[in-house]
């Protein structure tokens, strides 16, 4: 194969020597002519031979040279297209290559623009995502103001609760110790009736001043006439002597009297040495057993009368048997309406009152008993009794069923009821004390596990934590130590809070079949815990004995440190 770039001279040499002469080779008996015309013979020599022997291998030569130029004539052309079909080739590569770097400028230029927009929207979305986590943090802030003024709330609520409580609790003291009986135990029928007595007793005592006085000078009348011999008759006390003005205020007040179910009558002295337990506050108020007294029981000087009222009088007023008359009548009227009197309709009542149940954290406990007197409905209200004397309400304890919790551990555990029939009447409030009106306490397993991890001063609790981020129930561990505890979660091992105990740390524990609670940190922040799944037996009483360890684990790290704490300061 020769190089195609040889092809042209090759081509004009091929053409050079098609275009020469070449000498025929001549017989060896040719005759030739000589210069002079004539003819002759020719007599071979050696040197003639060599010569035309060589003449004769160059033609050979040639022959060949021209045979193999017209064999390679076809394939020259051939590369010679070839070529020029390359260069045509390598031409339209170089210009589609130039335009492909046209292209890829623009496509750089547009890709310029693009990542210049793409900047422009990131700048713009991190804006907006900080926009939002500000409002968020806003927003969670706002949040946990509302939790802490709803925790503030909810406390000024309880105190007034309990203020109410201790001033409605006194004035049904105060209205039971004169056996009056309220139908029903509002604030109008107490401040109502509080006032009352107050107007009655008002009266009574000016009432009775007003005759002391005039005692005083009926007596000095007679000495005077005693000693002069000179006959006066006493004078007669009237109501104009009392101050009519205010009498006519007051018995306004008591005109009505018939239109309440209301036993004004007051008991004697002795009613107000009755023992502890036949008075009940706001939750409870028994009645004296006998509420309709005999008005032989008041001094002579006193009569009371059926409508509320008093009149100060003398035994020698000519008027004295009539009013004595008249004051009975209405006494005995009185006496008829009353809930007390044997011809009376009997009040709602209920008997054979008592707690089935195990008084245990985790156990339920049933207030029952048998209605009598057309008993419909029953209220009930679950209290504690502290060792202070305090008695508190629990808050939606208002079922005969009942939860022991963490929260009654040593205390008084009791049950109020009200029976009440189908027109609202209220019978008297009947009260009863569980476990044989002894503290509630733990049972051996539960108080074994708790002073286990005492004794061990660091126990881990596994339990449910609901976080705020997403409101899912996240596994974490509660870890309590005598000087502090700390929350984390299982998941990612962090921390959500780690502090040391003091007085303001609050742990609050819903009542029924509840297994959570919600720890109030000291900075205020609520922790919603779960032990719902947490125990062993995966049983929902176990998990709510845990959650009790738990509570009574931590409530007694926490009053022994603070009270380490306040032994150290002092």
């Amino acid at each position: 194969m020769r190089d195609p770039f040889d092809v042209q001279q090759h081509v004009h040499a091929a053409r050079r020597s098609s275009s020469e002469f070449i000498p025929t080779r001549m017989p060896s008996n040719t005759g030739y002519m000589l210069e002079n015309g004539e003819g002759g013979s020719w007599a071979p020599t050696s040197d003639s031979l060599s010569r035309h022997q060589y003449q004769k291998m160059s033609d050979l030569r040639n022959v060949r040279d021209e045979f193999s130029h017209a064999l390679l004539d076809p394939e020259i052309t051939e590369l010679c297209s070839r070529s020029r079909s390359q260069e045509e080739e390598i031409l339209l590569l170089r210009k589609q290559i130039s335009d492909a770097c046209v292209q890829e400028l623009q496509l750089l230029q547009e890709k310029h623009v693009l990542g210049r927009r793409l900047s422009d929207l990131r700048m713009a979305l991190d804006e907006k995502q900080d926009d939002a986590i500000s409002d968020a943090l806003k927003e969670l802030a706002q949040r946990k103001g509302y939790i802490e003024e709803n925790i503030r709330l909810a406390h000024d609520l309880k105190v007034a609760e309990e203020e109410v409580y201790v001033f409605t609790s006194s004035l049904l003291s105060l209205l039971a110790e004169y056996n009056i009986r309220l139908p029903l135990l509002n604030a109008s029928t107490i401040t109502n009736n509080t006032k009352r007595l107050y107007q009655r007793m008002d009266w009574k005592i000016r009432s009775s001043g007003a005759s002391l006085d005039e005692a005083k000078r009926t007596l000095g009348n007679q000495a005077g006439d005693a000693t002069s011999n000179i006959d006066r008759q006493p004078p007669r006390i009237s109501n104009s002597q009392l101050s009519q003005q205010h009498l006519d205020s007051r018995m306004t007040e008591f005109h009505h009297y018939n239109q309440y179910p209301i036993d004004f009558q007051v008991a004697p002295s002795q009613s107000r040495f009755a023992p502890v337990y036949d008075m009940m506050d706001v939750k409870g108020v028994k009645a004296a057993q006998n509420p309709d007294l005999q008005y032989k029981e008041f001094p002579s000087t006193i009569i009371k009368e059926g409508g509320g009222t008093v009149a100060p009088t003398l035994r020698d007023d000519p008027t004295y048997e009539a009013t004595t008359r008249r004051e009975i009548a209405d006494t005995h009227n009185v006496r008829q309406t009353s809930p007390g009197s044997d011809d009376d309709v009997s009040f709602p009542g209920i008997e054979g009152f008592q707690i089935i149940g195990e008084a245990k954290p985790g156990s339920t406990l049933r207030a029952c008993g048998f209605p009598t007197n057309g008993t419909s409905l029953c209220i009930f209200q679950w209290v504690r009794h502290l060792e202070n004397g305090t008695r508190q309400s629990i808050e939606g304890a208002t079922v005969p069923d009942y939860v022991v919790t963490a929260d009654d551990v040593d205390t008084f555990l009791a049950v109020d009821c009200i029976p009440m029939d189908d027109s609202g009447r209220q019978g008297e409030i009947v009260s009863l004390f569980a476990n044989n009106q002894n503290k509630i306490t733990c049972d051996p397993d539960m108080q074994n596990a708790i002073e286990s991890h005492i004794s061990s001063g660091r126990v881990i609790f596994t339990v449910f934590l609901l976080m705020e981020s997403s409101e899912t129930w996240e596994e974490t561990s509660l870890i309590l130590k005598r000087s502090g505890y700390q929350v984390k979660v299982n998941s990612t091992q962090n921390a959500v809070i780690e502090e040391k105990y003091s007085p303001d740390i609050y742990i609050q524990v819903p009542n029924g079949q509840s297994t959570q609670f919600v720890l109030i940190c000291s900075d205020g922040t609520t922790l919603p815990f779960s032990t719902s799944g947490a125990s062993q037996a995966y049983n929902t009483d176990d998990d709510i004995r845990l959650r009790d360890v738990v509570v009574l684990t931590m409530r007694y790290f926490q009053s022994k440190a603070v009270d380490g704490k306040r032994k150290g300061r002092a």
